[in-house]
C-alpha cells in the first residue's frame, strides 16, 4: 500500500508545478537566458522537489511505518530500515 494516500492530490499538484518549472528552465536555456537566472530556477526546482519528498516521507512514516510497527515483527524492522535509507538518500541529495 502506498503511504501517500491522504496527500495524494497535493503531491500530484506539486509534481505538476515542478514539471512546469522544469519546462521553464528548459525554455530559459533554449533562449540563452542569463546563467545565474537559470541557476536560480534550478535551485527553486530542487527546493520544490525536497518539499515534495518530505511530504512523501511524512506520509510513509505516518502510515506504512506506524502500521508495520503496530503489527510488530520483522515487517516493522524492514519499514524502519527503508525509511532510514530514504532519509539518508535525501540528506545526501
Amino acid at each position: 500500500m502506498a503511504g501517500y494516500g491522504e496527500q495524494k492530490e497535493d503531491v500530484i499538484r506539486r509534481l505538476r508545478r515542478i514539471e512546469g518549472q522544469i519546462r521553464g528552465v528548459q525554455r530559459m536555456v533554449g533562449e540563452d537566458a542569463y546563467c545565474i537566472d537559470v541557476l536560480t530556477q534550478v535551485s527553486a526546482v530542487n527546493a520544490a522537489l525536497r518539499a515534495c519528498a518530505v511530504t512523501l516521507l511524512d506520509e510513509h512514516l505516518g502510515t506504512c511505518v506506524v502500521e508495520a510497527a503496530a503489527r510488530g515483527g520483522d515487517g516493522a524492522r524492514v519499514k524502519v530500515s527503508e525509511a532510514t535509507e530514504a532519509i539518508a538518500r535525501l540528506v545526501r541529495a
